[in-house]
């Protein structure tokens, strides 16, 4: 049997989880001496309402090799086939403890991990299509060509509220995050070939709405899209961005999610993305 496995940094709905059996190990969340394991311990609300208390960003931590070989025995049976599907490896540790864990499990069980070069419901899309490959019949070969081909063709923006997260945990320096407050500029980020990167800033936060739909539809032409609209604590802009990319894209597919907290712990509440693919 085909065990579908990601981690903490995937944004899988609910639904999306029970229909297509997907397990999702969770990450670690450090506040000051404690860790709290997300989902068992610490909710997203939890999360932020530990953020406005303390003032504080916490350090997020990827699963460690143990914690993955407790999980894999958890959700599958010797013998099993587990597709391992995680967060890019140049962001995150997470890729390597499962190779690690793989390795120690291997006989009892096949573990496949996958570096996806993404993060979010990018993850969330490559999870369920896996699945479904699966249920048509397709072999192991098979569905790795297909997540290859999405892990090319899919792209990730976001806009930041403030950058002000972003300096707390790290990501830009604190002149920087100054600068982009007095001037109350809105970042935008692209994941691009695994790396997050700062490419552009925009004036008001109607313009990074604006901006987020016109570059997607510049990367992806006219095509049909699956798209899902990702929000921190900030359902109302997921909301309106969601009814931009409807106005403006070729939409076959589109739904909206919380973004997972290992971005938001870096790039605070209020930030909004979208995460597209060509429609299958």
């Amino acid at each position: 049997m085909l065990r579908i496995v990601t981690d903490g940094a995937a944004d899988v709905p609910a639904e999306w989880q029970k229909e297509y059996s997907i397990d999702i190990c969770p990450i670690n969340i450090q506040f000051g001496d404690r860790t709290y394991i997300q989902w068992v311990e610490l909710d997203n609300e939890g999360f932020y309402k530990l953020v406005d208390e303390s003032k504080k960003i916490p350090k997020t931590s990827q699963p460690s090799p143990h914690q993955f070989i407790e999980f894999y025995k958890k959700v599958a049976q010797p013998g099993d086939t587990i597709l391992s599907i995680h967060v890019t490896s140049k962001l995150s540790g997470t890729y390597a403890s499962a190779v690690s864990a793989s390795q120690d499990l291997a006989g009892a069980y096949n573990i496949i991990p996958y570096d996806s070069a993404t993060g979010s419901m990018a993850i969330g899309f490559m999870c369920r299509a896996a699945r479904l490959d699966e249920r048509a019949g397709k072999n192991m070969d098979a569905i790795l060509q297909h997540l290859e081909s999405m892990r090319q063709t899919g792209r990730i923006v976001l806009a930041l509220d403030t950058l002000d997260y972003a300096r707390m945990s790290g990501r830009v320096g604190t002149m920087q995050a100054a600068m982009a407050s007095v001037l109350n500029v809105k970042p935008i980020a692209k994941l691009h070939d695994g790396l997050l990167d700062m490419t552009e800033k925009v004036r008001t936060r109607k313009a990074s709405l604006d901006r987020l739909v016109n570059m997607i539809k510049e990367e992806t032409g006219s095509g049909p899209l699956m798209v899902a609209i990702l929000h921190a604590r900030d359902p109302r802009a997921g909301q309106e961005l969601l009814e931009q990319a409807r106005a403006k894209l070729n939409i076959k597919e589109i739904l909206l999610t919380d973004l997972s907290l290992s971005l938001a712990a870096n790039f605070g509440p209020g930030t909004v993305g979208i995460v597209a693919f060509p429609a299958e």
